[in-house]
C-alpha cells in the first residue's frame, strides 16, 4: 500500500511539472523546502494573545460567544451530565444524545441525568444533540480545533442540529501555531481537522444570517476546570 501511494504519489507530481513546463527541483532547493516543513517556522503572532492563560480563557470565551457560540464553564466533568440536561430543556431540545466514544466522556457518570437518552459512537443524520471531545480551543479567534479519530468521529461536528463540544481550561491556548504544536505533539497527524468558529451560519442569501446552513445551528462550548487528558485524536 505505501509503495502504491508513493507511486501515486509520484505520477501526479510528474503531471503538475509537465504542466508547468519544469523537472524536479534541484537538490539545493528541495533540501531548504524539506527544512522549512521539518521546522515549523512562526509567522508573526498577534500581540493580543500575548497574556497569561487566565485571560486567555476570557478572551477565548468572549471572541467564541462573539460568534455566536454559547460558553460555560463547570468545575469538574461531574458536573457536565446535569448541566447538558438543564441545557437541553432550557433550549427546548430532545433529551436524547449521541456522544462520542472518547474516554473523558465515558467515564462520566450519565446515570446522574436519568431522562436523557445517550449512547456512544458515530452521529446518524436523525440524531438532534451530539457531545464532542474538544481537542484544543483557539483564544485568537474563539476556534475549536476537532480532529477526527476512532474517539472523535467527524459526524458529531456535522449532522446533529445542535452540538455540544467539552473540553479543558488547559485546552485553551493562544494562536493557531500553539495549536497545531500541541495537534504534532498528539501523534500522527488525522486524517481531518476541523477549525469550528461559532455555529454554522451564511449569509449569501440576500445577505441575510442563517444558523445552520451547512451544519450545527447551535454550538454550547463546556470548559471544564482544572487539568486532565486532553481531546487527543484515538
Amino acid at each position: 500500500m505505501k509503495q502504491d501511494n508513493q507511486a501515486q504519489r509520484a505520477a501526479i507530481l510528474g503531471t503538475i511539472r509537465r504542466g508547468l513546463g519544469r523537472g524536479a527541483l534541484p537538490a539545493d532547493k528541495a533540501a531548504m523546502l524539506r527544512t522549512r516543513l521539518d521546522a515549523h517556522p512562526r509567522h508573526t503572532i498577534p500581540a493580543r494573545v500575548a497574556l497569561d492563560h487566565d485571560a486567555l480563557i476570557e478572551l477565548f470565551i468572549a471572541n467564541a460567544t462573539r460568534e455566536y457560540a454559547t460558553v460555560q464553564r463547570l468545575a469538574d466533568m461531574a458536573d457536565l451530565p446535569a448541566h447538558i440536561a438543564g441545557y437541553l430543556r432550557e433550549q427546548n431540545l430532545p433529551a436524547e444524545l449521541v456522544i462520542a466514544p472518547h474516554p473523558d466522556l465515558e467515564a462520566a457518570n450519565w446515570n446522574d441525568a436519568p431522562l436523557l437518552a445517550h449512547r456512544f459512537g458515530r452521529a446518524q443524520p436523525s440524531d438532534m444533540v451530539s457531545v464532542q471531545r474538544g481537542f484544543a480551543a483557539i483564544a485568537e479567534t474563539g476556534t475549536l480545533m476537532l480532529p477526527s479519530g476512532q474517539r472523535s468521529p467527524t459526524t458529531l461536528n456535522l449532522l446533529p442540529d445542535t452540538e455540544i463540544v467539552v473540553l479543558r481550561e488547559s485546552d485553551v491556548v493562544g494562536p493557531y501555531e500553539d495549536a497545531f504544536d500541541r495537534l504534532r505533539q498528539a501523534g500522527g497527524m488525522p486524517r481531518n481537522v476541523m477549525l469550528v468558529t461559532g455555529p454554522s451560519r451564511s449569509a449569501d442569501i440576500e445577505r441575510t444570517l442563517e444558523l445552520g446552513a451547512h451544519g450545527p445551528r447551535r454550538l454550547h462550548i463546556v470548559l471544564l476546570g482544572g487539568a486532565g487528558g486532553d481531546g487527543a485524536q484515538g
